[in-house]
């Protein structure tokens, strides 16, 4: 079972969840605007995917949102987790995550293929 977090506004999104479909594999969804996940489930998925908080930041969606973020850094790292938090719309999308644990942010035919592959097994 993969799980995904998506907009369905988002075309990204809605492209992963179409090719979840074509593979006919099981999948649940997490609107993750509505449900925004906590500092521990975004910890899980960078851990997952071997990124920092910024590395999966809608950047240029911050100035939209009227957020300052701060500097990349590890100082800053829980000022970016509590950002995420409080402004879903801050975190890439969408996430994918399979059964076995592999992780991707599934903007590319590449990351989609891979957490389907994985999925399989």
């Amino acid at each position: 079972m993969i799980e995904i977090w998506l907009n369905p506004a988002c075309s990204k999104c809605r492209t992963a969840e179409g090719e979840l479909r074509a593979a006919g594999v099981d999948y649940t969804v997490r609107r993750y605007l509505d449900e925004p996940p906590t500092v521990a489930e975004i910890e899980d998925v960078l851990t997952r995917l071997g990124l920092e908080p910024w590395d999966i930041a809608r950047t240029a969606d911050a100035s939209k949102l009227g957020i300052t973020l701060p500097i990349k850094d590890a100082a800053h790292r829980d000022r970016w987790l509590d950002l995420m938090v409080a402004h879903p719309k801050l975190i890439q999308r969408p996430i994918l995550t399979a059964s076995d644990g592999t992780t991707v942010v599934g903007r590319d035919p590449e990351s989609l293929a891979r957490v389907i592959a994985a999925d399989d097994m």
